[in-house]
């Protein structure tokens, strides 16, 4: 298995970690982290609908499409 550097956003979460090992601590930045994340793929998939990139024709193809292929 090969070594690899952690990324800087990998460190700096390593960073927030090292003041408090508390389990609720762990909970809450999951939470925050998901909910930023979450936030960002809806802000993108309503700016990919409302230009028109995105339509419910799209939705459909998707449904029926292995998106596990390589």
């Amino acid at each position: 298995m090969e070594a690899r550097a952690l990324t800087p956003v990998q460190e700096d979460l390593l960073k927030m970690f090292a003041f408090d090992h508390s389990d609720s601590f762990a909970i809450e930045i999951k939470k925050v982290l998901k909910n930023y994340l979450l936030k960002k793929i809806d802000d993108e998939t309503t700016r990919l609908w409302d230009e028109g990139i995105f339509d419910q024709k799209r939705l459909d193809e998707l449904r029926h499409e292995d998106l596990h292929k390589s």
